[in-house]
């Protein structure tokens, strides 16, 4: 029996296979979108190493990994899949997210500073890579088609990612001085 590895090879050329056997280079519009959600779903799994383990958000940040995985998997199958990964009911669920803890927080006074507790600035940092990965599914959206939901879904997890930060440390906002008033 051949004992199983990590390494195959199979990469040294630039180029990395999906999910329906096709082989394209590593640099290719639907490798970037996939590879930066991915790299959101670890982001994600780092801030929930500063969450207290008893937050709710865990369970919500955990059903939220879950879901850029299924994203994943569709943008390198660029959506052939017989499920779509976001459907009206999870886009609603994170809405509702939202305006829970919108409602929680203090009305926003201006541009936010990024925050400098740990669990905070990781959210920050989870946004930050979120609207990355939005931008690489729009550029993908030029080529491809995608369920709607997926790019509303990002979008919306963004938004849920800062008021996340703002979440976790709401005593230490500090609004940006803007220079060009």
């Amino acid at each position: 029996m051949k004992k199983a590895t990590i390494y195959t090879t199979t990469g040294d050329n630039g180029t990395t296979l999906l999910l329906r056997g096709e082989r394209i280079s590593k640099d290719d519009a639907r490798v970037e979108a996939y590879g930066t959600v991915d790299e959101l779903s670890a982001c994600i799994g780092l801030l929930q190493s500063f969450v207290a383990a008893d937050d709710p958000q865990q369970c919500f940040l955990s059903g939220v990994q879950t879901t850029l995985f299924s994203i994943a998997a569709s943008l390198s199958d660029c959506g052939q899949f017989a499920v779509v990964p976001v459907d009206d009911a999870t886009l609603a669920a994170m809405e509702q997210e939202i305006d829970r803890m919108e409602a929680s927080l203090p009305r926003l006074k201006g541009f936010l500073l990024p925050p400098t507790t740990k669990a905070a600035a990781a959210a920050n940092v989870c946004r930050t890579v979120c609207r990355r990965a939005e931008r690489r599914i729009v550029t993908l959206l030029h080529s491809t088609q995608l369920p709607h939901t997926l790019l509303a879904y990002v979008n919306r997890l963004s938004d849920y990612l800062f008021l996340l930060s703002r979440a976790l440390d709401p005593e230490n906002e500090k609004i940006w001085d803007n220079p060009c008033k």
